[in-house]
């Protein structure tokens, strides 16, 4: 069984952060930010084995790129997979509410 590398790019830990301190500050609940954060974290880890079993997105070109999504929680966690280097790379963490396709449009392509 093969085990990818999975990185997460500064801009989708960023995402992680604002979550973080929204549901901290905002909604003033720090023990379910730290649950949530927890729960999307291992989703992340968890991609480390077999990341092909995600669907790729539906939009374009998006999806022709190789972009994938997860749910995890309320939030879908955005990456692609690197074959050739076993690796998977996180972009993005989304709210589930938010309009996605606008989400999608403001993660670089790295």
């Amino acid at each position: 069984m093969q085990t990818y590398e999975v990185r997460v790019t500064e801009f989708a830990e960023e995402a992680l952060r604002e979550i973080g301190q929204y549901i901290t500050y905002k909604l003033l609940n720090r023990d379910a930010a730290v649950n949530t954060l927890l729960a999307i974290r291992e989703g992340i880890r968890q991609l480390s084995d077999h990341p092909q079993r995600i669907r790729l997105v539906e939009e374009e070109p998006w999806r022709t790129e190789g972009v994938r999504k997860q749910r995890v929680k309320n939030f879908y966690v955005y990456f692609w997979i690197d074959e050739d280097h076993l690796r998977v790379q996180v972009t993005h963490v989304v709210y589930v509410g938010r309009d996605q396709k606008r989400q999608m449009e403001t993660m670089p392509r790295e």
